[in-house]
């Protein structure tokens, strides 16, 4: 067995340098951005959380304080008597629920048809859903109020929902996971005889689970966080969303005083999207990666 030796002017250090420099290059353009973009997004709600046990002293001061001295949660407990969260709580429940269930329904539904059922005027009709995409949802607010006002929408929960109900953006990431989809699944099924519904529903949804759950992810919290079309539509703080009652506790109690109270309102209000976002989220980078790659 012969052993090869290195030339004695083989270039090793130049070689542990070049390494270096790499290592030095990934942590300046790789990591460096990306903890300084985390701490952005996270910094905020970690003060907000914080502030929320502190009390109004401890927040309105020039000193920084990082930490209560004496957490409490009387800023939770005059949040709750100041606004009615149960009923926002409750609202908010029944306008995500239903309408990102009907939109992931819809946008399922729509993708189908535009990858796997012939009919004329396809390419057209998915070239306006790209451009729905582009258009900014506040321009059609007008519009949208004064049709469901003129129905009588003002103050219920057909109102909030319906106008909302299409999404451009789960059609468009569904119709393209099914177009990675392997043809011959769907010829296997067509031969055995399932018809549309039973394709969907039995074959294409199943091996679709991560895209789907990405879409009822990004719908959840749409839903959840929406705010301009609440506080138009609705009146009264009975039939008003979470977000809408936070502006209504922020009015109640302008004064500084009251920041300890709004943080906490406002730790109420993202809770439950923590949550959904913590099941789901073991999906969401599979969902958006598949289709992108054919």
């Amino acid at each position: 067995m012969s052993t090869t030796t290195l030339p004695a002017d083989t270039p090793t250090p130049r070689r542990r340098q070049r390494s270096g420099a790499a290592v030095a290059g990934d942590l300046i353009g790789g990591y460096l951005p990306m903890i300084i973009a985390t701490l952005a997004v996270v910094l905020p709600l970690v003060w907000m959380i914080i502030s929320s046990f502190k009390s109004p002293g401890e927040i309105v001061t020039r000193e920084l304080i990082l930490f209560p001295a004496d957490p409490s949660l009387a800023a939770y407990e005059r949040a709750s008597a100041t606004v009615d969260f149960p009923r926002l709580f409750l609202n908010s429940f029944i306008v995500t629920a239903i309408g990102s269930g009907l939109k992931v329904i819809l946008a399922l539904t729509t993708a189908y048809a535009l990858v796997f059922v012939r009919f004329p005027f396809k390419r057209i009709i998915f070239v306006a859903i790209l451009v729905a995409l582009m258009v900014p949802p506040q321009v059609s607010l007008l519009p949208n109020y004064v049709f469901i006002a003129g129905l009588g929408g003002t103050d219920t929960y057909w109102g909030l929902i319906l106008p909302g109900l299409g999404t451009a953006f789960g059609t468009f990431l569904l119709r393209q996971h099914f177009l990675s989809l392997p043809k011959e699944l769907l010829e296997a099924a067509e031969i055995d005889g399932a018809g549309h519904f039973r394709r969907l529903f039995s074959i294409v949804a199943p091996v679709s689970a991560p895209t789907i759950a990405t879409v009822a992810l990004v719908t959840i919290v749409t839903e959840w966080n929406e705010y301009i079309w609440p506080l138009v539509i609705t009146n009264s703080l009975s039939m008003a969303t979470l977000p809408v009652g936070l502006t209504r506790l922020q009015n109640s109690e302008p004064d500084p005083s009251a920041y300890a109270m709004l943080m906490a309102g406002s730790v109420l209000v993202i809770l439950p999207v923590l949550i959904v976002f913590a099941i789901l989220q073991r999906h969401i980078v599979a969902g958006l990666t598949q289709g992108a790659v054919k």
